[in-house]
């Protein structure tokens, strides 16, 4: 190929088709229109000599040889914003802006009270706007700008949202502390559930999309057993609730665990096998990753979790 065709712009539109596989979006994206996206595809086409792009349906699937381009470029491109970003330090005290945050009410209950006072401080004309994890697909609501990061468990998504590791979130089994089968059994808060008495006890669960069934069941089922599902809800908080009033048990995060036995008359005991540890992620759009305020964002979410304890509670395996 001859190096001297290739120009910035041509650069620019293939990194746009390789994150969003639409030639409008990706004209969207960088302020081009659909037939000068179209000519700039075939230009390269061109200087490439390979197809890059092939039509399924409405999306555009990359070759072999579009996918092994696409970190090279992006690296590319983002070197060359550095090179050429203001050396004028960022100052959030100046930032006016609504930054839209996505997740389970588990945050919203622990994270977004200290979070917004902390960026109140530090920037009083930035607003905070959380939306609960029901509310759609990930990559769709980051890729049209509806959120600006989510706060999730692993997803499977597409190369253009960056992630970082937040915390890991053991399990913890909550009770009502006046639990009457438990009392009976003589188990202390603190210790292991019997898995008869783990099994057969009612379980309430946190299910934005109505299943019955979690990481715990997946657990039960490798050694031959099952619990019982009876009552699935959308929030962690009213997972709480109904085992204060109920005979539930219920697996929930351990953070979610000690901050709702403070407040609520609720045991907590460990669980009678190993249950998985999930990932607990934040995701964020890929064109935001040297953003200044965008970084500063992600900085004051981590220094928040710190600030609460999140990554001491555990990793790996659960007790």
């Amino acid at each position: 190929m001859n190096a001297n065709a290739l120009d910035l712009n041509l650069v620019r539109v293939l990194d746009a088709l390789l994150r969003e596989r639409s030639v409008t979006r990706a004209g969207e994206q960088i302020g081009l229109s659909q037939p000068a996206v179209s000519a700039a595809l075939n230009r390269l086409r061109h200087i490439l000599n390979d197809q890059l792009f092939v039509r399924r349906g409405n999306e555009m699937v990359p070759t072999p040889r579009a996918e092994s381009l696409a970190e090279p470029v992006r690296g590319a491109l983002r070197e060359i914003e550095r090179a050429f970003q203001s050396t004028r330090k960022f100052d959030p005290a100046g930032l006016d802006r609504t930054f839209t945050l996505m997740g389970a009410d588990f945050f919203s209950m622990l994270l977004m009270p200290l979070l917004a006072t902390r960026i109140a401080a530090l920037a009083p004309q930035v607003s905070l706007r959380f939306l609960d994890s029901a509310r759609g697909d990930v990559a769709r609501l980051l890729q049209d700008d509806q959120i600006d990061a989510a706060l999730e468990r692993p997803l499977m998504i597409p190369d253009w949202v960056s992630s970082t590791l937040l915390f890991h979130s053991p399990f913890a089994i909550i009770a009502a502390k006046d639990n009457a089968v438990i009392r009976r059994a003589g188990v202390r808060e603190g210790e292991v559930l019997p898995m008869e008495l783990f099994c057969d006890l009612p379980h309430a669960i946190r299910s934005i999309d109505g299943s019955m069934s979690g990481f715990t069941d997946e657990a039960l089922t490798k050694i031959g057993r099952s619990r019982r599902v009876s009552l699935a809800l959308p929030h962690f908080q009213a997972v709480a609730l109904a085992t204060v009033s109920g005979n539930y048990l219920a697996a929930v995060p351990r953070q979610f665990a000690d901050t709702v036995a403070r407040k609520l008359p609720i045991a907590i005991y460990e669980p009678p096998l190993p249950i998985p540890v999930p990932e607990i992620r934040m995701y964020w759009h890929a064109r935001h990753d040297d953003e200044p305020p965008h970084q500063w964002l992600r900085d004051q979410i981590q220094e928040a979790i710190d600030a609460l304890g999140f990554r001491q509670t555990g990793n790996g395996i659960a007790p």
